[in-house]
């Protein structure tokens, strides 16, 4: 698959030894983070990243990844890149304060699995600030093969 990256984001592929003790951070549910798009120099602090998977369940692959600790997710079947999609979009809680902050990804079926592009921000504001490369994202995603 490919898609769009807003100016000055860079990214980078990711991966791990399978001994390799930060490995688990790169999972989650049946998620594995492939790449990572950094927004440091546009000017932020957080990240798309992106996850892939074996499988097409995509809702219930968002739900485990999201976890049970989230507060309102809200999801939604979407049409992305001309395959159908699922969106979700909900809060959790900080790791730095306890506060809830927004959260959004979506996944993808390919041909390979499924792929997810999530937007992970430092705070509310850097969310919105952020969302427009997100949504270039979602809009551009081409899956190939």
């Amino acid at each position: 698959m490919t898609l769009g990256v807003a100016d000055s984001w860079k990214p980078k592929a990711v991966s791990f030894a399978a001994d390799d003790p930060f490995a688990e951070l790169a999972r989650r549910g049946p998620l594995t983070m492939a790449c990572e798009i950094d927004a440091k120099p546009a000017g932020n602090i957080g990240f798309l990243r992106v996850w892939t998977g074996a499988g097409q369940d995509l809702r219930p692959a968002l739900q485990a990844f999201i976890g049970t600790d989230v507060v309102s997710p809200q999801f939604t079947d979407v049409t992305i890149g001309g395959k159908p999609g699922v969106e979700v979009v909900y809060q959790s809680k900080s790791q730095l304060d306890d506060e809830l902050e927004k959260e959004r990804a979506f996944a993808v079926p390919t041909a390979e699995g499924m792929v997810a592009v999530v937007l992970d921000s430092f705070d509310d504001t850097e969310h919105e600030e952020m969302l427009p490369a997100y949504e270039l994202a979602k809009s551009t995603l081409t899956v190939t093969g």
